[in-house]
């Protein structure tokens, strides 16, 4: 017999393009439960530079890996899976529908192909003296490092994000194989759900525009106070927590490295080159159905039938307004 696999549905696209919104209303209308595939919303005090939703805007709709670390903690792919992966099971014997929700794209990858990461187990000693190695000699000597072993993965990782750059060289390391190869194979696995993979995109012009009206946003809210808050709770710049757009590059405003016109500068431009890299990784993926805004000219009831109807098309949720009514 051929096993029939669980639905999921996945809803992402680059940052500030509306996935919030659009997420509750299909949840709404499935009957779905949300889990967030974002790397920063999973710490508790870290609302608005990560554009957290908030209790009231929930709708009453169960979200999940939201506030669930303290910045002091680690937080990586491998937890992910393990927790997303606990998550979606218990959605499914609630008897709903799991919304894979956020914009980064590797997450996602994890928990839609179960990508096995047992080769990669933790290795502090390999990992600290890599770390030890970047805040000495800086993330471009490790850069290239990387490049020397494993050209592919450093075309794709940019210098600056320390995180995966260790990664893949601990990876290479320990395993002697390159991570990006490693990465090839896993995403030619067949998806494990039966999903629906939707990435919500707009014209670019518009969505930089909308990405440095909300970092203005962000800094009327509040971000300067929120990064001081966690400073004095002891948060460093070599945290995972704060290697977030936004945490950065207020904490080296704070700490006198930069202005904070210099600070919202490097905010808006890093955030708009990291939608282009998102969207440069969901090119890649097989099966995405794409969903650009625009061309239903924003309007809201149109987008939302045409991830209806793709539901129902993949047999995901059958269609009618049952779970509305309830």
């Amino acid at each position: 017999m051929i096993e029939k696999k669980q639905p999921l549905v996945i809803l992402t696209g680059p940052t500030a393009a509306g996935k919030t919104a659009l997420s509750l209303q299909l949840a709404e209308a499935i009957g779905g439960e949300i889990i967030s595939a974002d790397s920063m919303q999973v710490y508790r005090h870290m609302d608005i530079g990560s554009a957290k939703i908030r209790q009231e805007e929930m709708k009453g709709i169960p979200h999940h890996l939201i506030d669930i670390l303290e910045p002091t903690e680690d937080f990586n792919v491998v937890i992910f899976q393990k927790e997303a992966g606990r998550c979606i099971q218990e959605i499914y014997e609630r008897g709903h529908i799991p919304i894979l929700t956020g914009g980064t794209g590797f997450y996602i990858q994890a928990i839609l192909y179960n990508i096995d990461f047992t080769e990669n187990e933790e290795d502090t000693a390999c990992r600290k003296e890599l770390e030890k190695l970047a805040e000495e000699k800086g993330n471009v000597f490790l850069h290239k490092m990387l490049a020397e072993v494993d050209e592919k993965s450093a075309l794709a990782i940019h210098e600056n994000n320390r995180k995966r750059v260790i990664r893949a060289l601990e990876f290479y390391r320990m395993t002697g194989k390159k991570i990006s190869e490693h990465n090839e194979a896993e995403r030619e696995k067949k998806a494990a759900y039966n999903a629906c993979y939707f990435v919500l995109t707009d014209d670019r012009n518009l969505l930089y525009d909308r990405i440095d009206r909300r970092v203005d946003h962000m800094i009327r809210e509040g971000l300067v106070e929120e990064v001081t808050a966690l400073k004095k709770m002891g948060c460093t710049k070599e945290m995972v927590s704060m290697q977030g757009l936004g945490y950065k590059e207020i904490l080296s405003c704070l700490e006198g490295d930069i202005t904070l016109d210099r600070a919202i500068y490097l905010i808006k431009r890093d955030t708009r080159h990291f939608a282009k890299r998102q969207l440069t990784w969901f090119r890649r993926e097989k099966d995405v159905i794409w969903v650009p805004q625009n061309e239903f000219r924003y309007e809201e009831p149109k987008i939302l039938a045409f991830l209806l109807d793709n539901l129902k098309q993949r047999k995901i949720y059958p269609g009618g307004e049952k779970h509305m009514e309830e």
